[in-house]
């Protein structure tokens, strides 16, 4: 069934998105009127009889191409990203790794944004460069200038806005309007935004990628990535995946599709609280520059306004330059602002960040540490007293 388009039983088109993600995927009478969908575990799936299965024709037949549980998830996607189709990968890196795929051959160029996610890098210059596609990074302030780096080889162009860990924005209408009249691929990492404040494929994007392990999940629990396509590319991404044998388990899918139900009032609310946070950070004397979008003052904040709905809870502030004991001093004594990596998840994150180690197109030259914040859902009047008590960990140890 995934191998087709989803089927008719999904919400009207005019619906706002936050009935889409509530309704999406839902289907009460192949669901026997259970609200949620059930967990299927499944290899096997047998045929109801000989004919059904000579001719390989039945709704499943397989676990790992389709069962109720994906199908919920992929459906639900689609509807949200107003796609051809959504296939499910076992990572958010796994659902990048997978449009990629599906679209390069050896001997292709394949342009990416330099601030794109460091892994997905890695996979450029690893496994592609590996299988003979060659990728130059570019500038993420290019826009319409992109067409002076296509050459007759260039096969994708890949974008993320913004940017990961610095949060550039990127032009995305006039980059895909290059592509288009070239027939170049676009492909775009989504996952700060979701499909609720920007829709890709509306923006001319092919292949609209989500790490749902972040805003989908929305509890830190869960690993899977989403790749939703267009009308000329959803073939070759259905393709690629079953080549590619890839698989999500279905205690994973169920728990992304229940957390996708309340991720358009999740966002709200890191939407609210980032902005407070950020705001209040800007006006800090240890705090040189907040990097979010949303903020007037942002050189992306434009491009954010012309084509974005809203804003996650993920941003970057750059501090002023202090010793390692004093950045020491800061983290350790944050209490609600937890160190790890991802984020999307209902708690508040902090990690350093370190640009410099993979910009090529453009270099990091700026001086102090870049901090990552993701702000959960916590009141923010508690997430700013521990941040005030972090800068006064900082002013002791620095003296």
């Amino acid at each position: 069934m995934t191998d087709t388009m989803p089927h008719d039983d999904r919400p009207v088109p005019d619906h706002k998105p936050a009935t889409r993600v509530v309704h999406g995927g839902y289907d009460g009478h192949r669901f026997h009127g259970f609200v949620n969908p059930p967990v299927v575990h499944a290899s096997t799936v047998l045929f109801e009889n000989a004919e059904a299965h000579l001719a390989d024709r039945q709704r499943y037949v397989y676990g790992r191409h389709a069962t109720p549980t994906i199908e919920a998830l992929s459906d639900a996607v689609t509807e949200l990203e107003g796609a051809a189709g959504t296939k499910l990968a076992p990572s958010g890196l796994a659902a990048v790794t997978l449009a990629l795929m599906s679209v390069l051959s050896p001997g292709d160029h394949l342009l990416m944004v330099d601030t794109v996610y460091g892994p997905t890098r890695k996979f450029c210059d690893g496994m592609l460069a590996r299988l003979g596609v060659t990728t130059t990074y570019y500038d993420p302030a290019v826009g319409a200038g992109i067409a002076a780096l296509i050459r007759p080889e260039t096969r994708a162009i890949f974008l993320e806005a913004p940017g990961s860990g610095t949060f550039e924005m990127q032009d995305v209408p006039a980059i895909t309007a290059e592509a288009a009249r070239r027939g170049i691929v676009t492909l775009m990492d989504n996952t700060w935004a979701t499909p609720l404040f920007f829709q890709p494929l509306a923006h001319g994007v092919d292949l609209s990628i989500q790490a749902g392990t972040k805003y989908i999940s929305g509890h830190s629990d869960v690993m899977i990535g989403t790749v939703a396509a267009s009308e000329r590319v959803w073939p070759a991404l259905q393709d690629t995946y079953r080549q590619l044998g890839l698989c999500v388990g279905p205690d994973d899918i169920y728990l992304a599709y229940r957390g996708l139900k309340t991720m358009a009032v999740r966002l709200d609310r890191h939407q609210a609280n980032g902005l407070e946070i950020a705001r209040w950070l800007a006006a800090r004397p240890e705090v040189t520059r907040v990097r979010h979008p949303a903020l007037p003052d942002d050189p992306g904040h434009a491009l954010w306004r012309r084509d974005f709905s809203g804003a996650s809870g993920l941003f970057a502030i750059e501090i002023a330059p202090v010793a390692d004991a004093a950045l020491i001093a800061f983290l350790d004594r944050l209490k609600l602002f937890g160190m790890g990596y991802s984020w999307g998840g209902y708690e508040s994150l902090i990690v350093r960040a370190r640009p410099e180690l993979g910009r090529t197109a453009v270099p990091w030259t700026h001086s102090g540490t870049l901090l990552r914040l993701h702000i959960g859902l916590e009141d923010p009047a508690d997430l700013i007293a521990d941040l005030e008590a972090g800068f006064a960990a900082m002013a002791v140890a620095q003296g």
